[in-house]
């Protein structure tokens, strides 16, 4: 016992030297190279719940659905309750185990069981004991032989325990790696909600860019077929060539084929939210169709330092779980390196008939310690170390080029969004002249001093700029999702 105890002793205080989990440092900057749109906002709310920002009803029941009924994200959940379990059935190893055993054994005896000879019983007992017990303690002549074998039942009941005293720790660790794995399986969760709400957000602002779209293609088709009238007036009138009403028939059934593929991108816009919301996408189609303007911009943005996001992102909150999660499981694979104490016992009863339960004469029971001390493996210890410090070097690197691509994910939206308003600026300032060349175009089409040639151009240098500005709205408001995604928002 002595030397078990000094053994044990030797483990904890080398496994507990051995065991230090060194996190990562890295060097971020103290502020984001590119500049916050103004103005900016420290309130963490605007970040958790970003699409309240946005002041519409619609997106925002949108996004509430989603985070409850989404299928992915019912999938996380089942992970983490997978995990919870995990992590109790590592806790069930520190505690003493109990069981029960019970059998029945028909045994036919002979000089190859020990029961032949003159002083020989069942089960090894004694005349005196089989006759207390019932058995008959006949002489051996009469009894068992290598020709007449004695036959006997044996009953037996019992319990039988088992207890590893973790004095090297293998078993706390696995505890610990489960608890981090249980962790990383939440954060795992939250990320599934910030995509979720992300990709709600995105498809809901694309299918309110693609419908203004459609718009703008049928109010210009509105006016052309109203350019066509005018056109084929002046032509019967005589004071326009039939190639003009060539052009303008032909601008219009061009203006005319825009229209389908924004169509399409509607019905996928739908449909991808109905997904997104776990419904067939019969379910959502009613409401959705309606035309609604795009939404607002907020009235201010998240702002932050980069050090934030470690602490608000998930997918480095889950990164950094892994890393504890790998840790413990070096530690794991060094107690196999130490001796493991187990404490066992067994305590039963047997008998040759159920009625001999009740006399009492065939009790046993074991109890001691056992010491298993790993001598020769071959190797195979070393090698699982270098195989877990391996895969918790590979943990490290991961959040480290986690940390890197978050940065970038924050500056290119930053990017993004500032270059996108740029663009914004620039086409509504365009559209403003546009729709001003159009007017002066066909008034001096209508009274005869214009080509109606500079009418068509003027036209389609219209539509294609309240394309682009629409689609670069549209654009924006997605940058701007793509901000909050990559600040960590929407858990």
């Amino acid at each position: 016992m002595k030397t078990i105890l000094v053994l044990a002793s030797l483990a904890v205080t080398v496994s507990a030297d051995a065991q230090k989990l060194n996190k990562p440092n890295i060097d971020l900057p103290s502020e984001w190279s590119q500049p916050v749109p103004a103005p900016p906002s420290t309130d963490p709310e605007i970040v958790r719940t970003w699409w309240r920002m946005f002041d519409d009803v619609t997106l925002t029941a949108l996004v509430s659905g989603a985070l409850e009924s989404n299928l992915d994200l019912k999938e996380a959940a089942a992970r983490v309750n997978e995990a919870r379990a995990a992590r109790g059935i590592a806790k069930s190893a520190l505690q003493p185990s109990l069981a029960t055993s019970e059998g029945y054994t028909r045994v036919r005896g002979g000089i190859a069981q020990g029961l032949g000879g003159a002083n020989a019983s069942p089960l090894g007992r004694s005349n005196q004991e089989m006759s207390r017990s019932g058995i008959s303690s006949t002489p051996a002549q009469s009894r068992s032989t290598l020709i007449a074998p004695f036959e006997t039942d044996v009953f037996q009941v019992g319990f039988d325990s088992f207890w590893e005293l973790d004095f090297a720790g293998g078993l706390r660790n696995s505890v610990k790696a489960a608890d981090a794995e249980v962790s990383g399986s939440e954060e795992a969760k939250n990320d599934v909600r910030v995509v979720v709400a992300a990709e709600v957000g995105r498809n809901y602002i694309t299918l309110r860019g693609a419908q203004r779209r459609l718009a703008i293609v049928r109010e210009n088709i509105a006016l052309q077929e109203e350019s066509v009238r005018l056109t084929e007036a002046r032509k019967n009138a005589g004071l326009a060539p039939e190639l003009d009403l060539i052009r303008a028939s032909a601008q219009l059934s061009q203006t005319k084929a825009e229209a389908p593929p924004l169509e399409v991108e509607v019905d996928r816009s739908i449909y991808a939210l109905a997904v997104l919301l776990g419904l067939p996408p019969a379910r959502l189609d009613g409401g959705l169709r309606l035309n609604k303007p795009l939404p607002a911009l907020p009235a201010s943005y998240p702002a932050g330092v980069p050090a934030d996001l470690l602490l608000r992102r998930p997918d480095l909150r889950r990164a950094t779980a892994e890393i504890t999660a790998a840790a413990a499981r070096v530690g794991v694979a060094r107690a196999d390196l130490y001796p493991k104490v187990s404490l066992s016992g067994l305590i039963g009863r047997q008998a040759t008939s159920l009625g001999g339960f009740a006399l009492g004469m065939g009790n046993f029971f074991s109890v001691g310690p056992v010491l298993r001390l790993p001598l020769f493996t071959g190797g195979r210890i070393r090698s699982n170390i270098a195989v877990e410090e391996a895969k918790l070097e590979q943990a490290t690197l991961r959040y480290e080029n986690a940390v890197l691509n978050a940065l970038a994910d924050v500056e290119n939206a930053l990017s993004n969004l500032r270059r996108d308003t740029e663009r914004v600026e620039q086409l509504h300032a365009a559209e403003v002249r546009n729709r001003d060349a159009v007017g002066l175009t066909l008034e001096l089409y209508s009274k005869g001093l214009g080509d109606y040639l500079a009418v068509l151009d003027a036209q389609r240098e219209l539509l294609a700029n309240q394309q682009e500005l629409a689609q670069s709205e549209t654009t924006r408001l997605v940058d701007l999702i793509g901000l909050y995604k990559a600040m960590g928002g929407g858990w």
